[in-house]
């Protein structure tokens, strides 16, 4: 019983000092999303701005993608809360699929802004197109980053180091996650009201 408590009590001190550190990662990682959303709106000023350019109808689909591995991941760490590995399997392998075809559909839209006449650098860019670039890519480099979390993730599950008693890590990535998944929808919604 000692032992259990001590565990128990561990694993608290844990959770609290990890979770304690990512937040503050995240919060300067808003920060600098911030930052690029503020120079977006000094720059609209800017008598070269493209006030009629429409994101790509891939970024709208890339949205509900993210939207959706939010809700597949939380209901990961519900099931290992619940020590049903095998749900806890699945729905971290759809939000592993649902990420990826995130990014594919960043991508595409990237292809859709291109095929409407818009390019991204070169002599025939914008700072309009240019600015869009910088804030996706940076949203993709960090979701690369949560993307290597939930596959660390994936293995450290088909090793059973996660149970209803130590779900920390699976905790952690979540977070992350549903983090990635804000700083999107913000991102879009900025954007798309905000021309």
């Amino acid at each position: 019983m000692i032992k259990e408590n001590q565990v128990f009590d561990d694993y608290q001190r844990k959770s609290k000092t990890f979770k304690t550190m990512l937040w503050v990662g995240m919060i300067s990682m808003f920060m600098m999303f911030g930052g690029l959303t503020s120079a977006y709106i000094v720059s609209k000023s800017r008598p070269d701005w493209l006030s009629d350019f429409e994101l790509p109808i891939a970024f709208v689909w890339s949205t509900i993608v993210i939207i959706l591995s939010s809700f597949t991941f939380h209901f990961a760490v519900k099931s290992i809360k619940q020590d049903d590995r095998t749900k806890t399997s699945m729905f971290l392998w759809i939000t592993l699929i649902l990420g990826i075809s995130f990014v594919v559909l960043q991508f595409i839209g990237f292809d859709q802004v291109i095929n409407s006449g818009f390019y991204f650098t070169g002599e025939y860019s914008s700072v309009t197109t240019s600015f869009l670039y910088i804030v996706v890519i940076m949203h993709l480099f960090h979701l690369f980053a949560g993307l290597i979390s939930l596959l660390i993730v994936i293995y450290n599950h088909y090793k059973q180091k996660y149970n209803s008693a130590q779900p920390l890590g699976i905790e952690l990535s979540a977070m992350f996650w549903h983090f990635l998944d804000f700083i999107w929808l913000y991102l879009f919604l900025f954007l798309y009201f905000f021309k």
